[in-house]
Formats: structure tokens, C-alpha cells, sequence
């Protein structure tokens, strides 16, 4: 199935989510420290669940770090906290996902599936080429002006989404479905976070896109000329 590290401080916690995940299928390898888990890490890691408050660092740090080593890494961020502005806070240090505990084993399966999904997604042989950018489906590549852009598998899964349906408004509620899964229990602004950051690292104009443009009340679209 898939490798995945678990980096949660709490004993019974951890256990609890190892022996889930063994059950599944997953290989998995656990510590309860940040500075253990970042040498334990490495480029066959499939997923990363991360737990925010640690002994030795926050887990915050640690998913900055993992995401710029590792842009390809699945990561979700497991903490107790579930007020707007720490998921905001989460997803904006890269995580592709958020979780607050408690959480039953169906939904911990569920949003590792969606990630895992994410992570595979493969269309053999088509590029989508718009002005400066071009998509490598096949190699989930994005670049612009022919230099790759880092994308998260999230970032890449959602713009892969619009761009595909160029020209064509996509609701929020289709982008969640699609991206994290009809069973998705979270905030529809998730979505917003992550088109947030896409568009700061595509557009030369974040705050007026010219290409990944918002449908106010509706979602957004993948906006080029015919």
C-alpha cells in the first residue's frame, strides 16, 4: 500500500493510529519527536501525518521542512486544535490536509485513501500547454516560462482539476468532492487556502489572476482565451 510516517508525542495516540494503519496495509514508521522524524523521512515515504504540538519542535516547522525537502510528500496535520485560523495556519505551512482529533479510524482511512489518490494520478501522455504554463500529466510536472513550479499533490491535484475543464466555472463543492472525496468531513474553505497559495505561486499578480480566477459565490475557474 503505502509507506507512512506518524509523528504524534502522545503514546496512546500513536499506537492507536500504527495499529490502524498496519491493519490496512500501510508500512509504518513512528516517533514522538520532530527532529527524529525529519531524519527518519526520506524520498520513499508515501505520507506524513503530523501532530503540531511536539516536545522538541512544532510541528509546523517540521512540515515547512518535509515540504520543501520532499514536494511530493502527502502531508496531514493532526492536532487538537480546530479553530479556522490554525487550519489556515496548517495547510499554509504545506500541508495537503487537516485533522482534528479526536478522529474515528473511518475518517483517519478515508482522508488517507483521498491523499493517497491524489498522489497517483496519472493521465498517460497529455500536457495541457496556456500561455507560459505548461502541465506534464504523465510526470505531474507544472511549468512556467519552461522552470518547474513546486506544487503540493493537492495544489497540483486542483489545478490539474480546473485545467482540465478550462473555460469552465468548477464549484468548491466539486473541487472538494474530487480532490478529498465525496465522504470529506472539513471546512469548504480548505479550498480557498489552497487556491490561495496556488496563486501565489503561479500568477505574477496574486491579488488580480489573470489566469486561476474566482467565481464570486460559486467556486473558480481556469480562465483562458480560445
Amino acid at each position: 500500500m503505502a509507506k507512512i510516517l506518524v509523528l504524534e508525542d502522545e503514546i496512546a495516540i500513536r499506537s492507536f493510529i500504527k495499529i490502524k494503519l498496519k491493519a490496512l496495509g500501510h508500512d509504518v514508521i513512528d516517533t514522538a519527536y520532530g527532529k527524529e522524524a525529519l531524519q527518519k523521512a526520506d524520498e520513499r515515504v508515501d505520507i506524513a501525518l503530523l501532530d503540531v504540538m511536539l516536545p522538541d519542535m512544532d510541528g509546523m516547522e517540521v512540515c515547512r521542512k518535509l515540504r520543501i525537502r520532499y514536494p511530493n510528500l502527502g502531508i496531514i496535520m493532526l492536532t487538537a486544535k480546530g479553530q479556522e485560523k490554525d487550519k489556515i495556519e496548517g495547510l499554509g505551512s504545506g500541508a495537503d490536509d487537516y485533522m482534528v482529533k479526536p478522529f474515528s479510524p473511518k475518517e483517519l482511512a478515508a482522508r488517507i485513501n483521498a491523499l493517497l489518490r491524489r498522489l497517483n494520478l496519472s493521465n498517460q501522455g497529455h500536457k495541457f500547454i496556456y500561455g507560459p504554463y505548461e502541465m506534464n500529466i504523465d510526470q505531474k510536472i507544472l511549468k512556467k516560462n519552461r522552470e518547474i513550479v513546486p506544487l503540493t499533490p493537492t495544489e497540483y491535484a486542483i489545478l490539474e482539476l480546473l485545467m482540465k475543464n478550462s473555460n469552465k466555472a468548477v464549484s468548491r463543492d466539486e473541487i472538494l468532492d474530487h480532490i478529498w472525496g465525496n465522504n470529506y468531513i472539513g471546512d469548504i474553505k480548505t479550498v480557498d487556502v489552497h487556491v490561495r497559495r496556488l496563486r501565489q505561486k503561479i500568477e505574477e499578480s496574486p491579488s488580480n489572476p489573470i489566469y486561476l480566477k474566482a467565481v464570486w459565490g460559486y467556486g473558480y475557474i481556469w480562465s483562458v482565451e480560445e
